[in-house]
């Protein structure tokens, strides 16, 4: 059984795809980040960095913050979506990387300035839609190669898959953007029945 401490964002989104991909039985707390829930003394023993999603392995105790770092134990734990042959791993672990040190915080700065600051600082929004626009043709072109970013469906996909679909549907900020082969890709894993439920996970009201 796992413990899933996540909240209705995409970084949490991505955790709970990966577990229902898995077919790993799994319980939900939800932790409303909108009410500062995440500085609470609990959820800070297992999350010191104050930020969803974290997790607890009831199997051996462990507990693990950081979606890439869940997503890489829950995969080598299950031996699924993450290749054993190295040339095939780092290709998988390079567009996981890039999820998590570019496009991510690109496009969670975009939003944050274009949706919820009263003074809108026009530099600001300038430089992170640029560049969020430039990680989407870096994504764009790889998608036009493959079927998936590493290859074959992987964590890589879960972690970017959730981000992606925010920003196009304005979530992050970022409308009036077209991008073939992501939207062709965004198909692909919305048919996936543990994408579609992983995307609701925690319901709230």
């Amino acid at each position: 059984m796992i413990d899933l401490y996540t909240w209705t964002t995409p970084n949490g989104r991505k955790i709970s795809i990966l577990l229902e991909e898995m077919g790993l039985e799994y319980a939900v707390h939800p932790v409303d980040i909108s009410k500062d829930e995440q500085f609470t003394e609990d959820f800070l023993s297992i999350s010191p960095n104050n930020k969803i999603p974290a997790i607890v392995d009831r199997e051996n105790g462990v507990s693990i913050f950081e979606s890439g770092a869940i997503l890489m134990y829950l995969a080598e734990k299950t031996g699924e979506y993450l290749p054993v042959d190295p040339p095939q791993r780092a290709k998988v672990l390079e567009w996981l990387q890039w999820q998590v040190g570019g496009f991510g915080p690109m496009l969670g700065q975009l939003g944050h300035f274009v949706m919820y600051r009263e003074d809108k600082v026009p530099a600001a929004i300038e430089r992170f839609t640029e560049e969020s626009k430039r990680l989407y043709t870096v994504l764009d072109k790889r998608l036009g190669d493959v079927e998936y970013v590493g290859g074959a469906y992987s964590i890589a996909d879960m972690a970017i898959y959730p981000w992606s679909k925010a920003a196009i549907d304005g979530v992050q900020g970022l409308t009036g953007t077209t991008f073939g082969n992501v939207e062709a890709w965004h198909q692909r894993l919305e048919a996936r029945p543990a994408v579609q439920k992983g995307m609701l996970v925690p319901q709230v009201d």
